[in-house]
């Protein structure tokens, strides 16, 4: 990394040419990455002023990244905004970028939401979805929920609905089409029997059906509660897999400890209760200002419905322990992908929103997945299923 050569030209007095200043902020870049900061903020500093914007521009945000690392946050800002006031370079998305995580960081939502507009602005095709969705976080926080919808809409490429709605949809039609056609509710229920003889499509139908208006009205709200916040937190696809994988965990822990037919959506959503208190213990989300509110009560209400469900006959306490126990272990083995965490993004101006894949590999999130099928998969044929 030392260099006698480019030292000397760095210690000469006036301009520095092109290719030495370019040099410099290579080696700066090198020495920051290995945590030698003094040196790498002198490298840059002595490139600053140059008359290239671009060069400017990448010896300002490599200071502010020093002074970051330095626990210096508003000599930080102070260089990142001095990039965006020279003329566009490479540099002026990144240090928008800086900018809005130390707003963020500081309290002060409204000059993160500007910072992430201009951002925005700059921002390659495979950034926006990230950017969009931490506007969507940030507006929704600062009370403005239509401009919160319109991000979190661009964030995942779609305008649809919210797939907690759809899928409160189709269990309502399903349940009062069962309860008025002969025979339905039979055929999607759980039944011990039926799946030892092979139907395990039961594992998941059984959340589709309802035992009349008041268990499904409680199910649903239940669940328009705590799917929007799996939702936003880790997106549509791994609501929709935390969803089907604690119903077929809860499905077959009722199959093993239970004897009468069951029906209901209640395990797959104590599967998403897990998930969430789980998630935001072991990854620290950012959650919005509803999800806050909710997050806290939830390890009590499930304890009240734990109780209740031992001291009332008739209710599948099996299935709601099922559901828990693989929510927990989803919850704590995938991290968000939706929202920044404490260790990723509003820490680390520059991070990814999922920061926190680095700490769980998707090696590691397979093989628990994997996991959690095989224990589901042994328990069913431990129990006389024909897989």
């Amino acid at each position: 990394m030392d260099d006698p050569t480019l030292d000397a030209a760095a210690a000469a007095k006036g301009p520095l040419s092109s290719e030495t200043a370019l040099r410099l902020i290579d080696r700066g870049r090198e020495r920051l990455d290995s945590g030698d900061l003094m040196p790498a903020y002198a490298d840059f500093q002595r490139v600053v002023g140059n008359d290239d914007p671009a060069i400017t521009g990448a010896a300002l945000l490599g200071s502010g990244d020093v002074l970051y690392r330095l626990d210096k946050e508003p000599q930080a800002a102070a260089a990142w905004v001095a990039v965006t006031g020279l003329r566009e370079n490479p540099s002026t998305y990144k240090a928008w970028r800086n900018l809005a995580g130390v707003r963020v960081r500081s309290g002060d939502l409204q000059g993160a939401i500007t910072a992430y507009r201009e951002a925005d602005r700059r921002a390659p095709a495979e950034d926006k979805a990230e950017i969009a969705s931490r506007l969507g976080w940030l507006a929704k926080e600062t009370g403005n929920t239509g401009a919160a919808n319109r991000y979190f809409a661009r964030s995942r490429g779609s305008v649809g609905l919210s797939l907690t709605l759809i899928v409160i949809g189709i269990t309502v039609a399903v349940s009062l089409i069962a309860s008025s056609v002969p025979g339905l509710t039979e055929a999607l229920w759980l039944q011990r029997s039926e799946i030892q003889a092979g139907q395990l499509y039961r594992l998941v139908s059984v959340t589709l059906v309802h035992a009349g208006l008041l268990h499904l009205g409680l199910n649903m709200y239940s669940l328009w509660i705590i799917g929007p916040i799996v939702e936003q937190t880790w997106g549509r696809r791994m609501f929709l897999l935390f969803y089907l994988l604690t119903a077929v965990a809860a499905s077959t822990t009722s199959f093993i400890f239970s004897t009468g037919p069951a029906v209901g959506a209640s395990g797959a959503i104590f599967g998403l209760v897990g998930v969430v208190l789980a998630g935001t213990r072991a990854h620290h989300p950012v959650l919005d200002r509803r999800s806050r509110q909710i997050v806290p009560q939830l390890g009590m209400l499930v304890i009240l419905n734990l109780v209740i469900g031992f001291a009332v006959p008739g209710i599948d306490n099996a299935a709601h322990i099922g559901g828990l126990i693989s929510g927990l272990w989803l919850g704590f083995l995938v991290p968000p992908g939706k929202v920044p965490t404490l260790r990723s993004a509003w820490q680390h101006p520059t991070g990814s929103v999922t920061g926190d894949a680095a700490v769980r590999s998707p090696l590691l999130i397979s093989a628990g997945v994997i996991g959690l099928v095989a224990v589901v998969l042994t328990a069913l044929a431990a129990g006389g299923a024909t897989l």
